[in-house]
């Protein structure tokens, strides 16, 4: 199953399981869209693999 990280790796944000901010790499390190996009420039700093946005996993309430 897909480990979905609480946080941002570069700027500690919070990524709940519901944000649509989260993205991840091939091996799921977790970054926020800011990031990624302003910081990393679409390349993953731990792998160098490029990112996708996480899916969302709905909280059962």
């Amino acid at each position: 199953m897909l480990e979905l990280k609480p946080v941002c790796e570069k700027c500690n944000v919070s990524l709940p399981q519901d944000s649509t901010e989260a993205m991840i790499c091939s091996y799921e390190c977790t970054f926020c869209s800011t990031c990624v996009e302003n910081e990393l420039k679409n390349v993953c700093p731990n792998c160098g693999g490029g990112f996708e946005k996480r899916p969302i996993r709905i909280s059962k309430r």
